[in-house]
């Protein structure tokens, strides 16, 4: 039996438009399982004692999750509804919402949960699939810490994250001691002939392919949030009308790490990392999924 986390909340980022997928992926149902990654999330969540949720949806989305989706997750587990826009930004920033049509990024989305969160949480996306140990290694974590400075994430081996449809965005994890010392988010990692590449600031570098990928699996304290909302500020201010700029979590997460505001330890992950980049994917990795979930 799952130890009952009550402080503990389950955050869902279900915001992101999913260009490359060509579609709003978070809601699409699993060929054979016919569930969506994020419902067999938030069931592996609840399991493990988390027993509230809070989703960053986009509008669109939301009448087909009241209807469709949240009648079918676990009764007894709260969810919030949180509906991530372009204009949630601090009133004096508010014009910089008029020409811009692509959501803020990872660090705004987890922002708009700020409300619902009182106390430690974890963190996800709505269409990586992580396994049901992830979940149990977050919640062993939180009932062994108290300390409001310790934080965590669970990676996974970025060979084992890569998809054949095409590149990739990974957040490269440098560990120390078990400690996250930094993580650069990495944008198109594919293989090669040469090996492993991905862009970082825009340069293409190779990369070791048994490196550890953060796959968006966080647990967090306040501390993240407070230092999410100031360094916004400080994005909004530097802010020049590029549409394509985005707030991304792993570069606040950094920024804890180095100002010495929190440590975050590492866990490996003990299962599988599936996830849907390509549409072309669904039928494969449904299969994987459900394989690993009979298994």
């Amino acid at each position: 039996m799952a130890t009952e986390q009550n402080n503990l909340t389950l955050v869902v980022l279900a915001g992101g438009l999913g260009s490359r997928f060509g579609g709003n992926k978070q809601i699409t149902p699993l060929p054979k399982l016919e569930r969506t990654i994020m419902e067999l999330s938030i069931e592996d969540a609840f399991n493990a004692g988390i027993k509230q949720a809070v989703l960053i949806i986009n509008k669109a989305v939301r009448a087909e999750l009241e209807q469709t989706i949240l009648p079918r997750l676990p009764k007894t587990m709260h969810i919030n509804l949180v509906e991530q826009s372009i204009d949630m930004l601090p009133s004096e920033f508010k014009h910089l919402a008029d020409h811009r049509t692509k959501p803020w990024g990872t660090g705004h989305a987890l922002l708009c949960a700020k409300p619902y969160v009182t106390g430690p949480a974890v963190v996800i996306t709505a269409d990586d699939y992580y396994g049901p140990n992830a979940y149990k290694q977050m919640v062993e974590h939180f009932s062994q810490s108290q300390d409001a400075s310790s934080m965590a994430m669970v990676a996974f081996p970025i060979e084992k994250t890569l998809s054949e449809q095409g590149g990739v965005n990974r957040g490269i994890c440098e560990v120390e001691q078990q400690s996250l010392r930094c993580v650069t988010e990495t944008l198109n990692i594919h293989q090669t002939e040469h090996g492993l590449v991905g862009e970082i600031e825009g340069k293409l570098q190779t990369l070791d392919s048994h490196c550890l990928a953060s796959m968006t699996f966080w647990g967090i304290t306040p501390i993240l949030m407070a230092k999410l909302e100031s360094d916004f500020r400080k994005f909004l201010e530097a802010y020049d009308s590029d549409v394509k700029k985005e707030y991304y979590l792993p570069n606040c997460i950094q920024s804890c790490i180095e100002s010495k505001l929190a440590s975050v330890s590492v866990y490996s992950a003990i299962d599988y990392w599936f996830g849907v980049t390509y549409k072309e994917e669904l039928t494969s990795v449904a299969g994987k999924i459900y394989e690993h979930r009979q298994g």
